[in-house]
Order: C-alpha cells, then structure tokens, then sequence
C-alpha cells in the first residue's frame, strides 16, 4: 500500500487552540480527492484533534482536514530570472498549473531580462501581472528600456507600484526598492529587492538597506531578491537575515544552484535560483555570440536564445503568522 506524508505545523500549534493532537495514518487511496494540497511522498503523518469522534473522522473528508488543521500554513512561489519571449511564453503556458497542482497563495518573479532579454516594459509587466504574478522584482538591467523608469513613478494606487528596483539604489532613484501587500486571503507579505556590490555597481550597502527596510515593513511574510553576482555576498545576507525575513532567494547568475535549505532561524535560502528561459545558450543568450566574444575579445550584439525553454522556481512553505519557513523546494519544468 502506498502512503501520504504531510506536517501540519508544530504540534504546540494545535495544543494553543486548546485541542490534543494525536497521529493518523492515511493510505493514498482516501487521499485522492486532495491531491492539490500535499504530495505522496511516503509514510506519512497528519495532526489530528482528539475531540474529533471516530465516527466523525470518518465522515470528514481529508481535504477538510487539511485546511481546518494546517490554515496557518503559506505557499509561496518565486519565478527565477524571466528571460525574452521564451521565458514569457513558457510561464504563459505553465504557471497556471504550478500554481493550481501545488496550491500557490503568492507568486513572485524577477522580470529584468523579459524583453528580449535586457530589461522589461510596461507592456510586459502588465502581461505578467495579468497571468498572476503579484510583484515583480528586477536587478542592473532595470533601466535598459527606458520607458518603464517613468511607469515606475506612478502613483500607490496603480499595478506599476508591483513593479519594483533594487532598494539599495541611490536616492532619487525612479520606482520603489520594497512592496507590501495582502493576498486574496487576507494575509500580509512583504517583497525586497536589493541588489549586491561585489563584482558590480557601487550601490549603497545592501545590509544597512534592509535594516531600515524592515524597520517599516509590518508583514511577517517577508521575501527578499538578491540580485548579485558574488555567492559569498548572497550567502552572507542569507545568514545576516536568518529568522527576519522568511526566505532569501538570490538571482542575476541564471544558474540554478543546489544549496536550497531552511537555515536554523527559519529562513529559506539559495544561492540562485536559475533563469526562466532558453536553456540552449549561454545564460539565456546565443552561444555563438557568446563563444565569439570569448575568442576574439570583441564587442558584438548580444541576441537571446530560443530553445529548450524551462521554468524555473522555489517553493516555499511558511507560516502566515510567524513568517518562519518550513520547507524550500527547487522546480525546473520544460515547455509541453
């Protein structure tokens, strides 16, 4: 017989609301009808309220239980780097159904190589927004298309206010470096966006930019883009943010990397989570190009690739009272 396996929060969760918890083990075949919610990955265990009656228990459907014990828990997903129209095209065709297979409450993605890979346009970030992607965050390439620095000045109430820059940018800068804001469910969340040094433009100090940020920010549910190029900065800010911020996810190198963990303090953290686009290139451009410049040191024009387009993620499971995550996972989809 197969099993399901799923925590439902700590166990002192379920005693603050005056319940006992006991243990339930609940075969695969009872767990079809909540598929969506929690994944077969083995012998599992689910919290379960004494005060419930056997016979009660076993009229009670598994998808009821689920949201009655575990309706403190938030999924998040984040879109790593979205590059050209592959990168477009692909989460057009897949993001509907990440969200929906493993119950997505928020989606996040970085836009800055959307438009053919340099840069994104208010057209552009309109079409995102439109397929549910709820903040936008970008890195150095923000300013390529310069239409968008004057959509980015419009005022709270437009969608342009989703759209955010690095927040360590010096003053003055057009657009915002952080946004807060609620799900459909109610529930407060935080997005930062921040940019590092190392190997790139001398920004203000991105450790002391997030301090003050988060010194105004009343979401617990926060999450925080490191767009930069050096791993020991990102890492660095993982540890420095560690039980703050509930996930610091880094960007700009296009390369998934495989260090996705929760660190002691209740933070989610990778180093990078990889480039949404064409995975036939070179970091998303044409690798003849690329492999040209190498070869003769000369300038040419970067064009970006199209094929084998993949999608590429985290998902985070956190708890939408305390901002603590609970779980990190990687996801790397190819187009159908």
């Amino acid at each position: 017989m197969t099993w399901i396996t799923k925590s439902c929060g700590k166990p002192n969760q379920a005693l603050r609301r005056g319940l006992r918890a006991e243990r339930l083990i609940i075969p695969l075949s009872e767990h079809d009808s909540a598929k969506g919610r929690f994944p077969a990955i083995g012998a599992a265990i689910l919290a379960v309220p004494k005060l419930l009656s056997s016979k009660a228990l076993r009229r009670a459907s598994i998808e009821s239980l689920w949201l009655t014990l575990c309706d403190q828990r938030m999924r998040l997903l984040f879109i790593g780097d979205i590059f050209g129209r592959p990168g477009r095209t692909i989460v057009k065709h897949r993001l509907t159904e990440v969200v929906a297979q493993n119950a997505i409450d928020l989606v996040i993605a970085n836009a800055e190589n959307s438009a053919a890979g340099f840069g994104v346009t208010p057209q552009i970030a309109e079409e995102l927004f439109e397929q549910g992607i709820s903040v936008l965050t970008t890195g150095n390439h923000v300013w390529d298309k310069r239409e968008i620095m004057e959509y980015m000045n419009q005022t709270d109430g437009h969608q342009a206010r989703r759209l955010i820059r690095p927040a360590n940018y010096p003053a003055g800068t057009p657009g915002h470096g952080w946004y807060e804001g609620q799900t459909r469910k109610g529930v407060k969340y935080a997005v930062i966006n921040l940019q590092g040094r190392v190997f790139m433009a001398s920004n203000d100090d991105p450790f002391r930019t997030v301090d003050d940020i988060l010194k105004q920010v009343t979401a617990k549910v926060i999450l925080v883009d490191v767009h930069a190029e050096a791993t020991s900065e990102k890492m660095a800010l993982g540890w420095y943010l560690d039980g703050r911020v509930t996930a610091v996810l880094g960007t700009h190198t296009h390369i998934p990397t495989a260090d996705e963990r929760v660190l002691p303090g209740g933070t989610a953290y990778q180093t990078d989570v990889g480039m949404t686009g064409p995975y036939d290139s070179i970091i998303g451009v044409q690798k003849e190009l690329v492999i040209n410049r190498f070869l003769t040191n000369m300038p040419s024009r970067w064009e970006p690739a199209t094929g084998d387009a993949r999608f590429c993620g985290v998902i985070i499971d956190c708890d939408e009272n305390t901002g603590k995550a609970s779980n990190i996972q990687r996801v790397m989809l190819k187009d159908e």
